[in-house]
């Protein structure tokens, strides 16, 4: 494998972690804007900003050149938040070599398209093979060195099993998938149930609620998934209930943080004003009522979610519906 070049887009939490990772097994050089994270990375061995506290490989090279990191690389992976995600694609566009995979590890729709990652990547560099990682990945935890376990998802099952031994090390767990669009869809879905949990912490409810909530989540997941062709088994794994859990329960998640401070009463612009991090729930919601529209599915969680973010309702006054008072077949939507 370490015959392979890395180039990998982003110096955010996520991104200098999967750096991080895959410089054990093949060099990487990262590509960041900000011009003091490079210099950090690269003379101090850290990302204080975003993983404050670990200690990166010496052997990780960031540069604020984008040819620089891309030129020469054999698979490009994209660490960078979904509503800056074209822009950056179309940089690396001027640069890439044909037919080099890239890869998406960004959780969110973009806004004016409702387009998926991957569906991007196909968009402006088509011919290039494609792909998500995704899963239950709190970027602190693995640097920290504990377990944790994620899904490479591609169409194409010889060239993901190639990419699976790249991003998988130590304690690090890579399985594969060929269900690109579930994979994606259950990054993004489950932000927005996590924002409904969070609500819900942040209003005093138990984890009675909370198991309610993740539970229903679920369900409006796969039916969405379903309406738009995806394996049913993908949103019971790694993908899908494994990355709504972690979401939802833990207080790293920025998703949830946002739910909490909407259920204390803020409203969403103090909450983000506050949070240099990007909680992808929150832009990610408007497209997703477009996607369950278009499909024709009913997702009553995710609408509740998206009228307290878009300022029309309060938490505390759909905190009552968000487990419907009159409760049908559990197999009914809503």
């Amino acid at each position: 494998m370490n015959n392979l070049k890395v180039g990998l887009l982003g110096g955010g939490s996520w991104g200098t972690t999967v750096a991080a990772l895959v410089t054990r097994n093949a060099p990487v050089t990262l590509w960041a804007r900000n011009a003091d994270t490079v210099r950090e990375i690269n003379q101090q061995h850290s990302n204080e900003t975003y993983l404050p506290g670990a200690r990166l490989p010496e052997k990780l090279r960031a540069t604020s050149d984008i040819g620089e990191a891309v030129a020469g690389a054999d698979v490009v992976v994209m660490g960078i938040p979904s509503q800056n995600f074209r822009s950056v694609l179309e940089e690396v566009r001027k640069h890439i070599r044909p037919w080099v995979p890239v890869i998406s590890l960004s959780k969110g729709l973009e806004l004016d398209t409702r387009m998926r990652m991957t569906e991007i990547i196909s968009q402006v560099l088509p011919g290039h093979p494609v792909g998500v990682l995704t899963g239950p990945n709190l970027a602190r935890e693995i640097m920290a060195g504990q377990a944790a376990a994620s899904v490479i998802a591609m169409e194409d099952a010889i060239i993901v099993r190639e990419l699976q031994s790249l991003f998988s090390s130590g304690l690090f767990r890579v399985y594969t998938n060929t269900d690109v669009v579930g994979c994606e869809l259950g990054g993004v879905l489950k932000n927005i149930i996590a924002i409904a949990v969070g609500m819900g912490d942040g209003l005093g409810a138990g984890d009675n609620t909370r198991a309610s909530l993740i539970t229903r989540g679920l369900a409006e997941m796969s039916r969405l998934g379903a309406a738009m062709g995806c394996q049913p088994e993908t949103f019971s794994g790694l993908a899908g209930m494994g990355d709504m859990i972690a979401t939802c329960t833990s207080p790293q998640s920025r998703n949830r943080h946002v739910g909490i401070e909407l259920g204390r009463g803020r409203s969403l612009a103090d909450i983000s004003a506050e949070m240099f991090m990007v909680a992808e729930g929150a832009k990610s919601a408007p497209a997703v009522m477009a996607l369950a529209e278009q499909y024709g599915v009913e997702m009553p969680i995710a609408t509740d979610v998206y009228n307290v973010l878009s300022g029309q309702t309060s938490a505390q006054r759909i905190f009552r519906g968000l487990l419907r008072v009159s409760a049908g077949a559990e197999s009914d939507p809503g």
